[in-house]
């Protein structure tokens, strides 16, 4: 039985907040796992903050990731292929496309624009020189002469994605590798990568130096630490775990079969502790820096001896020198013009976005501080399990050395780490389905030739993909489903189709049939009254904490209990008991109205269909008078609802179903 809560016990949500929802790349349509494991979320907790804190305190932000290696290796091979637009030509095209699908699905973001495209990409190409420009001044940057790939045959230096291969860290499984990323989030040095193969030739590319700026990430271990310590028991388990995994010392496995040739240069190692566990088939060389390990790397390499990685923070890349991206600063008289290295300056692209929209309203753009470096506001940042490193690591750590030279936590006027929704995996017939992958995800338009945007939206929500990977399992995407078979993405559209569908029907039916089309308004009854009260209060508290799938529960607990009291009501009323009637009908409506502002921010589109057809008051979404009755809160008596026809669905089934 769920705990009994009281008024004092509510939560309290910032004054301001902004949410982002990642930024897809712009080589690509949107897949269902864009809409299904990011997108919808955001846009639910952003319709729900609006109408907790008020519209125009909440922007949601998110646009096309335009640059970096998936967008030139795909613009590369559509050119092959006969394009011959340009390739901003290429990411405006997809773009379009993307904000055409977040629309069919009813997610509205603020804006939705790209890193290369309009106002925004102006911006954006503004602050990100502003962004580095800040990290240099306050010593967090080092130039680093690393090697990168290089493709003899080709004659080229190779991007991320023109290389694949192995991922070196240590318990990861992943093929799918690139030059210094793999498929499952992982991050290591571009020299780690096992077995790499150029895609532009097929041939094992060399090693060449080429210097870059880097973010010395490594040192502020310390501070991240004490940011993860203050996670515990408010992020989701996902991302503490997963952050807490990069902050463990640097070490190297090695295995046991080469015991004898580590024991013969262990000498010549940076200094360094051995761990040995017998039940294990490597022991373990930790060390105290980065450096030690890397020069330890170079020993046992040459020595032939087999090791692997384990997980360690490591310098994070800022540019790099594809021709594909934003101009980088000038940092030092002499340097050479470099570009901004993708996955930084998409991490404060929102920041970017938030600028270009207040200034699109008329706002001052530099309002941006008030949602970013307030602690009155919040951001919530939407992501998926891969992309935890980058947002839950990189970013605080650029963020703490944009803020200032030394390594704290932010204070007022900073900016602000932002609360981390990452949800786990969403599989695709229990495979873990990518558009790189062998797995081909279906595209997010595909669902909609099988389902509704309420379907889609109340199934997603309620799948629990902030506590595991959950597997979506469309009945006519599935080749292995029988005829018999039920469609588990109809489940929870089920409540809305059917029950919540019968409870609007059935009261308009009776206004119109036994009150002359004029609906009473009155005192609600005192158990229906702490029925939504209690609903009211558990909904409020699991979108305080992000958790998704326990809202859908404390709807359909509400909606069912509302289905009873009318069925009850409805039996007395057709014995000709009037004040029966007048009471499930007052009852009904209460219900509905408080139906439909939990219901609002995951199915809005039907929420006011119901809304007009009973002639609400268009602020009832609003939660400053959640709990009143309509007579408290508007002073009137009646409503005068729009006459429906028999059968009409406010919650529609799609036509493949009917």
């Amino acid at each position: 039985m769920a705990k009994i809560l009281t008024k004092d016990e509510r939560p309290s949500f910032p004054k301001r907040a902004v949410i982002t929802g990642g930024m897809p790349y712009g080589n690509k349509k949107l897949h269902f796992g864009h809409i299904g494991g990011v997108f919808i979320f955001a846009d639910v907790y952003a319709r729900f903050l609006k109408n907790r804190i008020g519209a125009a305190n909440v922007i949601f932000v998110s646009g096309t990731d335009c640059y970096g290696s998936p967008i030139v290796e795909s613009y590369r091979k559509l050119c092959e292929d006969g394009y011959t637009g340009s390739i901003v030509d290429f990411v405006a095209t997809n773009n379009a496309s993307q904000k055409a699908t977040l629309k069919a699905f009813s997610v509205e973001p603020s804006i939705f624009e790209g890193s290369a495209i309009g106002r925004a990409g102006e911006i954006h190409a503004e602050y990100s020189l502003e962004f580095i420009r800040m990290m240099y001044e306050h010593g967090k940057l080092e130039k680093l002469s690393t090697k990168q790939f290089f493709d003899e045959t080709a004659g080229v230096f190779l991007n991320g994605r023109q290389v694949t291969g192995r991922c070196p860290v240590v318990g990861c499984n992943s093929e799918k590798a690139y030059a210094d990323e793999c498929d499952l989030g992982h991050s290591f040095l571009p020299k780690d990568l096992i077995n790499p193969i150029s895609t532009l030739t097929g041939k094992t590319p060399v090693m060449r130096e080429v210097s870059n700026w880097y973010y010395k990430l490594p040192e502020d271990m310390d501070v991240l630490r004490e940011y993860v310590g203050g996670m515990k028991g408010k992020a989701r388990p996902v991302v503490v775990k997963t952050v807490s995994e990069f902050l463990e010392p640097p070490v190297i496995f090695v295995m046991n079969d080469y015991r004898e040739g580590y024991e013969a240069v262990k000498d010549s190692l940076p200094p360094h502790e051995e761990i040995v566990d017998p039940k294990k088939s490597s022991f373990t060389i930790k060390f105290e820096k980065l450096t030690d390990r890397e020069a330890a790397e170079e020993v046992l390499s040459a020595k032939n001896i087999r090791f692997r990685t384990g997980k360690t923070l490591v310098p994070f890349r800022l540019t790099g020198n594809s021709d594909w991206g934003l101009p980088a600063p000038i940092l030092e008289p002499g340097e050479e013009p470099s570009t901004v290295y993708v996955w930084p300056e998409s991490l404060w692209a929102p920041i970017s976005f938030t600028k270009a929209y207040l200034e699109s309203i008329g706002a001052d753009k530099d309002d941006w501080k008030k949602f970013w470096c307030s602690h009155d506001a919040k951001v919530y940042q939407f992501i998926g399990q891969d992309n935890i490193y980058f947002y839950s690591v990189a970013e605080p750590g650029m963020f703490m050395a944009y803020n200032g030279a030394e390594a704290r936590l932010p204070v007022e006027d900073e900016l602000q780490i932002p609360e981390f929704a990452a949800n786990h995996h969403i599989l695709f017939l229990d495979k873990k389905a990518s558009s790189s992958g062998k797995v081909k995800p279906p595209l997010a338009d595909e669902l909609l030739d099988f389902y509704t945007v309420d379907q889609l939206r109340m199934h997603f929500i309620s799948l629990g993909l902030a506590m595991r990977s959950v597997s979506f399992q469309p009945k006519p995407f599935n080749p292995d489903a029988k005829e018999t078979d039920s469609d588990p993405v109809t489940k929870e559209g089920f409540l809305l189709n059917n029950v919540l569908n019968r409870i609007c029907r059935t009261a308009l039916y009776e206004v119109q049939k036994c009150s002359g089309g004029v609906y009473p308004i009155g005192e609600v009854s005192t158990e229906v009254k702490e029925e939504a009260e209690q609903a009211i209060l558990q909904y409020e508290r699991f979108m305080h904490r992000l958790e998704f799938h326990q809202v859908s529960y404390v709807l359909d607990s509400f909606i069912r209990f509302l289905s009873k009291v009318q069925s009850k009501g409805k039996t007395a009323s057709d014995k000709g008991d009037d004040a029966a009637r007048k009471q499930w009908l007052i009852d009904s409506l209460y219900g509905i109205r408080v139906s439909l502002s939990l219901l609002h921010p995951i199915v809005p589109d039907s929420c006011e269909l119901v809304r007009e057809h009973f002639k609400l008051p268009d602020n009832i979404y609003n939660w400053d008078n959640i709990f009143d009755s309509l007579a408290d809160t508007y002073g009137v008596n009646e409503f005068t609802p729009i006459p429906i026809e028999p059968r009409f669905d406010f919650f529609k089934k799609h036509p493949s179903q009917l």
